[in-house]
């Protein structure tokens, strides 16, 4: 489930043209853990809305346990990436984080034990950024960009931002 949850748009002039920003944010509501969420065609939604010939799309999520990458959407790659992240960091591991006897920072009335969530997240990235060349996202034949859910079934918010001329 994705729908757009806002969208904000800038544009300034610069010795050398017009310099376009156009930002968007874009919620979902992901399912198990790890999962892998192809969010491209709202990304180059986005590119296409803000009419930018050069410059540059950023994908940037708001949490510390979804993270964002570029991959391709292949199935059994999918499934292969997902038992990766799980070996990195089992769930079944002990980690400090969830001991809620010791922990007292952070600290929320739904928290999760997600401390493998968090240590996963370390082999991934917050954001992309993808040049846009002619008006388009500049992606290779077969690169994808995922949201890639590490901790539970949840709401998440992605923001997406345009620049360039």
């Amino acid at each position: 489930m994705l729908h757009r949850v806002s969208s904000e748009r800038k544009d300034a002039r610069r010795a050398e043209g017009p310099l376009t920003r156009i930002s968007q944010s874009i919620e979902l509501l992901t399912c198990e853990a790890p999962s892998f969420h192809d969010i491209t065609d709202e990304v180059l939604a986005v590119v296409a809305e803000a009419a930018i010939k050069m410059g540059e799309v950023s994908v940037f999520s708001m949490h510390t346990t979804a993270a964002i990458k570029i991959n391709e959407n292949e199935p059994l790659l999918l499934n292969d990436m997902a038992r990766v992240l799980s070996q990195f960091a089992p769930k079944n591991a002990y980690y400090e984080h969830n001991d809620f006897s010791r922990r007292t920072v952070n600290m929320n009335e739904d928290e999760s034990e997600n401390g493998h969530s968090h240590c996963q997240y370390l082999f991934l990235s917050t954001s992309e950024t993808i040049p846009v060349v002619d008006g388009a996202a500049f992606l290779g034949t077969y690169q994808r960009v995922f949201l890639v859910e590490l901790d539970r079934p949840r709401f998440r918010t992605v923001v997406i931002t345009v620049s360039g001329c």
